[in-house]
């Protein structure tokens, strides 16, 4: 390879990587594997080795790998934050044993761990009490999400007196399997995009701007890296064992999450173990972390400006698969969205057996050129739902037929239509589509909405197949006789239905909203609009601006549920169910006060008599509401501590009144 090659190549992998390293750190979307990215990095540093002349000084091999996004306040941290280097294969653990073995004359004990696929973290504590909260950001300097860290019930806020007075601990936050699937489901129903995997979420949530909804997405933390500038610890390992004495959530010796060994069979007994039980954890990981565990010989080993060497990763690839891709079926939601699954000949992946896979919209097909026949390369990896990575070419035959999308529902053979600014494709028939019609009817009887006892799905589809029910409102207008004839159907059953039914009459008006399946609106939204506006009526008169004036509503929301409302066959539904007796009106609760009658009021900090979802609580039980954000129509802010500067510069612009804790319970006090 000539220098003009090898420029050329080298400014196309620095564009790539660049590119790859925001899609990953400020985009939280990555659009290749860890594998695939590492192996574009390894490339560009041998070519950078191999033509000295060519190495930027601002290549990305000479970067951590982060990036600092424009929402958060930038600190600089104490200690670099350092990233580490990747193996992934025995020999070259083995390389890099040797490597150290020359850097020290003392023999050098290990500390294999977890590597958690999540957000670095870095916590400072001052006095026992958690100070501040910085992401890795681009390892000089980070972004303080403090905030947002202090709603993960596994980070400490305040420590046991055995702690020292002011350190750092360095860990990282993830998102559980059990929170990710639910999160997942959640979308689902709302016919939301899904989220692609845990780790992504974890980043996403934590750089969100409302620490309410943070608290809510249930992440977690361990915490395993000690920094003091006097650090009387002299060992890794037993670091961990005096952090867990002084209140953090470290990683669980006896689980095996952490082990000291002493040679590379050690090393790989713990790397293959993991490597076959890593399904059966909790959470993801991608890897084992490998560190030389006496801290002395850590100084002595040193780091380059990017990585210690003391410390190595060993990744684990995401694990890939072959198999044929035999047809593509297309499944109907509720709001008539139109997802392409792929039926796949089984195979084993990630410990389970594999016979689909999403395509999600037609984009996904086109991308990757799908054929019927065509043998495709499936990942799990970090993605809890399998999903196609790429086609092997060479295995395609001429005959194979290219995949093309519906033109026509599958289920009622309506024209689709893929509106602007939509990835997915709809049908539009939605009162005489059947997974429609029984997907409206399943929502509205789902726990979350009406609850209604004694109906699950499969008595939706015998009463719609039996033509006893074509929507929602029908239900109520089902008697004894019809039912107790049809199969599994005895007298106890039928009284339960029954039952069931009535008693969700009393259920209030915001479940009822929500159970009639508006697109975008969930359970949060249809409380805070029924919040708002009191009755149905109100909703169905509102603008558009109206809509959008009612906090966290944004345009989407607005337009979905101002068209929904204009609908004729809408209206005449809503109609018969106030007819029926349904709620549609908010009960209002008597209130403590009125003090803070027609006031709007944001919460931001935290306090120190109580909660902040406790303030909350106060504002509304005395005739006040409560928004997530400043803006003119703001009349009030309560700052707790560690606000951020930005709200308050915000507030004080805008000449709005700012409260403490003490001056906000002596306003609702005086009744």
């Amino acid at each position: 390879m000539n220098i003009e090659e090898a420029k050329k190549e080298i400014d196309s992998l620095v564009k790539q990587i660049n590119q790859h390293n925001h899609n990953y750190y400020v985009e939280s979307n990555p659009s290749i594997s860890d594998y695939d990215f590492d192996q574009k990095l390894e490339r560009l540093i041998q070519l950078e080795k191999q033509f000295p002349l060519l190495a930027d000084e601002n290549s990305p091999s000479k970067r951590v790998g982060g990036d600092i996004t424009k929402n958060f306040t930038v600190v600089k941290h104490r200690f670099p934050m350092l990233s580490l280097s990747n193996t992934y294969s025995k020999s070259e653990i083995e390389d890099w044993l040797v490597r150290l073995q020359k850097l020290t004359d003392d023999p050098i004990e290990f500390v294999c761990e977890l590597k958690y696929d999540g957000v670095a973290i870095s916590l400072w504590y001052e006095n026992q009490k958690l100070s501040k909260a910085i992401t890795r950001g681009d390892g000089t300097k980070g972004e303080d999400i403090t905030n947002n860290v202090r709603t993960i019930k596994t980070i400490p806020l305040t420590l046991n007196q055995s702690a020292p007075d002011s350190f750092e601990i360095r860990g990282e936050i993830f998102l559980p399997l059990k929170q990710f699937e639910a999160l997942n489901k959640q979308r689902k129903e709302a016919e939301e995009p899904l989220f692609a995997n845990p780790r992504n979420t974890a980043s996403g949530t934590l750089k969100m701007q409302d620490s309410s909804v943070v608290a809510k997405r249930g992440l977690d933390s361990f915490l395993y890296s000690v920094y003091m500038y006097r650090n009387t610890i002299t060992n890794h390992y037993q670091q961990i064992l005096n952090a867990e004495e002084w209140g953090f959530k470290v990683p669980p010796i006896k689980e095996r999450y952490i082990e000291k060994s002493t040679s590379v069979e050690e090393i790989m007994n713990f790397i293959n173990h993991w490597d076959t039980h890593r399904y059966d954890l909790p959470f993801e990981i991608d890897g084992i972390v490998l560190k030389v565990n006496n801290v002395h010989q850590q100084n002595e080993i040193g780091a380059t400006a990017k990585s210690p060497r003391w410390a190595i990763a060993y990744k684990f690839k995401a694990e890939r698969v072959e198999t044929i891709l035999q047809s593509v079926s297309y499944q109907v939601g509720r709001t008539g969205a139109i997802t392409p699954v792929a039926n796949l000949e089984p195979v084993s992946l990630g410990g389970t057996t594999v016979k689909r896979a999403s395509l999600h919209n037609a984009d996904q097909i086109e991308k990757n050129d799908l054929h019927l026949g065509d043998s495709v390369y499936l990942e799990k990896g970090g993605e809890i739902i399998p999903k196609i990575v790429g086609v092997n070419q060479d295995q395609r035959k001429s005959s194979f037929s290219k995949v093309l999308f519906l033109e026509n529902c599958p289920e009622c053979s309506s024209s689709l239509i893929r509106k602007e600014g939509e990835a997915q494709h709809f049908c539009l028939n939605e009162s005489n589509c059947p997974p429609q019609v029984k997907g409206k009817m399943e929502h509205f009887i789902g726990r979350k909405a009406m609850n209604i006892d004694g109906v699950g799905e499969e008595t939706i589809e015998l009463l719609y197949e039996k033509k006893l029910i074509k929507d929602i409102a029908d239900l109520y207008s089902l008697k004894y006789d019809e039912l107790i004839v049809l199969d599994r159907m005895a007298d106890k059953s039928v009284k339960n239905v029954l039952k069931g039914i009535q008693d969700s009459l009393a259920v209030p008006f915001e479940k009822v909203l929500f159970g009639l399946g508006i697109r975008y609106v969930g359970e949060t939204i249809a409380k805070k609009i029924t919040q708002e506006f009191e009755t149905m009526e109100a909703i169905m008169q509102a603008d558009i601006e109206r809509l959008i004036g009612v906090d966290e509503i944004g345009e989407r929301i607005a337009h979905s549920l101002f068209e929904y409302c204009r609908e004729e066959k809408n209206i005449q539904l809503i109609h018969r169910l106030q007819e029926i007796g349904l709620q549609f009106k908010t009960n209002k609760k008597q209130l403590d006060s009125e003090a803070l009658k027609g006031k709007t009021i944001v919460v931001s900090g935290v306090f120190e008599q109580y909660s902040r979802n406790e303030i909350k609580s106060l504002i509304e039980n005395n005739g006040g509401k409560v928004s997530s954000s400043i803006s003119k129509k703001t009349d009030l802010l309560v700052a707790g501590n560690n606000m951020g500067p930005s709200k308050r510069k915000k507030a004080n612009d805008l000449e709005i009144s700012i409260l403490n804790e003490s001056d906000f319970i002596d306003l609702i006090s005086k009744k």
